[in-house]
């Protein structure tokens, strides 16, 4: 088994909630403007979502790094978009980054070590 599920599960999760978080964007096409700050206003709301991939693409094969990363994160959502206000809003933007972080630190650890002889 060369790549075990907990190395997998986190990449498909942290793809999810970029997802998720880009959907909150699509309310700019809502205001009354032109199209290109309609254009503009999308692009800057994703920001978040294209660093949460951007971050995955980096940390792809290393999963110490993404695993202390996405830690990290969950503790600067949490401060910054205040979600332990809230159940509800803790447990879909703090949560998700919490489980990729325990589950790229548990491949990290996990994998199997080289056999010298």
């Amino acid at each position: 088994m060369k790549f075990p599920w907990f190395i997998w599960v986190p990449r498909i999760i942290i793809i999810c909630f970029a997802l998720f978080v880009g959907m909150f964007s699509l309310d700019v096409f809502e205001m009354r403007a032109d199209i290109w700050h309609k254009l503009l206003g999308f692009f800057i709301h994703n920001i978040p979502s294209l660093l949460i991939i951007l971050t995955l693409l980096i940390t792809w094969k290393k999963p110490l790094w993404g695993g202390i990363f996405y830690l990290a994160l969950t503790i600067i959502l949490t401060l910054f978009w205040q979600t332990y206000r809230s159940w509800e809003t803790f447990l879909f933007f703090t949560l998700p980054p919490f489980l990729v972080g325990i589950l790229f630190l548990a491949a990290y650890f996990c994998k199997p070590k080289p056999e010298t002889e």
